[in-house]
């Protein structure tokens, strides 16, 4: 987990601390497969690739999008031209996004003809797939926590990043609320089945266990612990957890009742509750091979068209307009240090 519990400035969030051709070759170390020979090496290298992305969670989508390239990253990233002609951008984004993102690509390849892979998963785990493959033209995370850390590490362009939206947690329960929860209290009855996103990967599962931290006493946290019936492996799993009836109740983004509004309900966090507020950053990966079509498509999703989708998602346009539905201010952004105790070995 990203680390620090910071706060740079408690109103607000990063954005105001800066004023192939058609035949695909996959390479390795330089070298490119080819033949019987390079056919096994590509098999092989598929099998890692998928040990590998088992092992931090991806979803079956990302691991689909590897497989589709030969088992490595997708290759030849950044505006790049397919068999069929078609410029392609690859971006990593945190599931928090995932109707509101996938819509938005899809208009922008009708209005630009420049298609935008998408690979979703929680922030944390996307992150550590695109440092791995050395690839992809936009890094897109569920919240600033892991933007926090890819700007540490170098592997965006700090410059480049851009605050869409805004996200306020919040518990979400089944359409109904047939266990009648009202409050955080009530996660911790006995026999109420409880879900939040993995701490250790997935941003919204860290403000989870922050809220959990602060409000709870040490025995009502080992009760809610003991009602936990998984952690999920990204916002979009937290949220079908709701749907498909998997728990009563998860820790979770305010927008996720209007995913999926006719099975997820909404149980707003008392102010006091709510540590801070989530917003959606986007930049320009380190990576990529065109910075000026990935350049411009951040700008896409930051204009009037792309705010238009995230708005009919009821993500929260400004800062104000969350700590309007909160009822007070809150800090924005910043970083929470996940304490061990959650960190699965």
């Amino acid at each position: 987990m990203a680390a620090g519990h910071g706060h740079q400035n408690p109103r607000f969030p990063a954005e105001k601390e800066r004023a192939k051709p058609a035949e695909r070759r996959l390479s390795s170390g330089g070298a490119s497969f080819s033949g019987r020979n390079g056919e096994a090496a590509v098999a092989n290298r598929r099998v890692m690739v998928r040990c590998l992305l088992a092992v931090l969670g991806a979803s079956p989508l990302t691991l689909a999008g590897f497989a589709q390239s030969g088992g490595g990253a997708p290759s030849d990233q950044g505006a790049r031209t397919k068999a069929a002609g078609v410029r392609t951008l690859l971006a990593y984004v945190g599931a928090a996004s995932k109707p509101a993102t996938e819509e938005a690509a899809r208009l922008y390849e009708r209005k630009t003809g420049v298609k935008v892979e998408l690979l979703f998963g929680g922030s944390g785990y996307v992150l550590s797939q695109m440092k791995l493959a050395k690839q992809g033209d936009v890094y897109f995370p569920g919240s600033s926590d892991y933007m926090e850390k890819a700007k540490r590490d170098g592997d965006v362009f700090v410059e480049t990043e851009k605050v869409l939206v805004y996200l306020v947690p919040a518990i979400n329960v089944q359409r109904g609320n047939p266990q009648n929860i009202r409050t955080l209290k009530d996660l911790t009855r006995p026999g109420v089945k409880v879900a939040i996103a993995n701490p250790e990967g997935v941003c919204v599962g860290a403000y989870a266990v922050e809220i959990v931290e602060r409000e709870f006493t040490a025995e009502e946290k080992e009760a809610f612990r003991r009602n936990l019936i998984n952690y999920t492996e990204s916002c979009e799993k937290t949220a079908a957890a709701i749907s498909l009836k998997m728990a009563d109740a998860v820790i979770g983004w305010s927008v996720f009742e209007h995913w999926d509004p006719e099975r997820i309900e909404t149980v707003r966090l008392p102010k006091e509750q709510v540590p801070r507020i989530g917003y959606l950053p986007v930049a320009v990966s380190k990576f990529t091979k065109d910075r000026a079509a990935a350049q411009a498509f951040i700008d896409f999703l930051a204009g009037p068209e792309g705010r238009a989708v995230f708005a009919r998602y009821h993500y929260f346009a400004t800062v104000d307009d969350a700590a309007a539905w909160i009822g007070e201010d809150k800090p924005v952004g910043g970083e929470y240090r996940v304490p061990g105790e959650w960190i699965r070995k």
